[in-house]
C-alpha cells in the first residue's frame, strides 16, 4: 500500500487484500473499532464475505492532558493502563477512576446509538479479526484484544492499514497473527499517512453498520 492513502475506505480494501487467507470461511468475524475503524472494516468484511460487528473502546486521558493517553477501556469490562505514564506523572486511582467512569457513560452510549438493541455476537470458537485505521500507541487496541480474549475465540488477529514498528511489536505478544500494510520509519501521527483522514461521524457509523448488517 502506498503512503499517503486516499482515504479509509481504499485502505479498508487493501487490507482485504492481504487477508485472503481468511475469506469464504464460516468461522471468521471482523470487529471494528469506531470510529473511524469503521470505514475500513466494512471493506474487509466484504471482501472475505464474513460477519461485522463493533468492538468500542475508549482512550483513558490524563487528567488536564486529554491528549495524553494513560490506558483505555473497551466493551465488556476490560481496562488496559500504561503503567509508565501513571508513575511517572503520580497519577492517583481515584483520579483513572473519575476519568474511568466518564468514559464508561461515553462507551455505553456509542454501544446504544451504534448498535441499539441488536445482541452481541457470539465469538467462543471463532476466528476474530480486530481492525481499526491505524495504530498509534496501541492501547485502545490492547483493550479490544484484551476484551475479544475473554470470549475464547479460537484465533484472534488484528489488522491494520498503519502503525509504527514498536507499537506492532508489542501487539505481536499478545495476539495470533498481526497484519499491518506500512510501516512508516517516522511515524509522528496517524494522520500523516492519509490524504483524507476527516472524522467520522456517529451518523456515517450507523449507516454503514445498517446498510452492511441489512446486505
Amino acid at each position: 500500500m502506498d503512503l499517503p492513502v486516499k482515504n479509509r475506505k481504499a485502505a479498508g480494501e487493501a487490507l482485504a487484500q492481504a487477508l485472503q487467507e481468511y475469506a469464504g470461511r464460516d468461522d471468521v468475524f471482523v470487529l471494528a473499532l469506531p470510529r473511524g475503524g469503521v470505514p475500513v472494516a466494512v471493506e474487509v468484511a466484504k471482501a472475505l464475505d464474513a460477519g461485522l460487528d463493533l468492538m468500542l473502546v475508549r482512550k483513558l486521558g490524563v487528567p488536564g492532558q486529554k491528549e495524553l493517553v494513560m490506558g483505555a477501556i473497551a466493551s465488556g469490562g476490560s481496562r488496559v493502563m500504561n503503567e509508565a505514564v501513571v508513575r511517572s506523572l503520580n497519577i492517583s486511582e481515584e483520579a483513572i477512576k473519575q476519568v474511568e467512569e466518564a468514559e464508561r457513560k461515553e462507551l455505553r452510549r456509542r454501544e446504544q446509538a451504534y448498535r441499539g438493541e441488536r445482541p452481541w455476537p457470539v465469538l467462543a470458537g471463532c476466528c476474530v479479526i480486530l481492525v481499526d485505521d491505524g495504530l498509534a500507541t496501541g492501547a485502545t487496541m490492547r483493550a479490544a484484544v484484551d476484551a475479544v480474549r475473554q470470549s475464547d475465540p479460537a484465533h484472534l488477529v488484528v489488522a491494520v492499514p498503519v502503525a509504527p514498528a514498536d507499537t506492532l511489536e508489542m501487539l505481536a505478544r499478545q495476539v495470533d497473527n498481526l497484519v499491518c500494510l506500512a510501516v512508516p520509519e517516522y511515524f509522528r501521527a496517524l494522520g500523516l499517512w492519509y490524504v483524507d483522514f476527516s472524522q467520522v461521524s456517529d451518523d456515517e457509523v450507523r449507516h454503514l453498520l445498517e446498510k452492511t448488517w441489512n446486505e
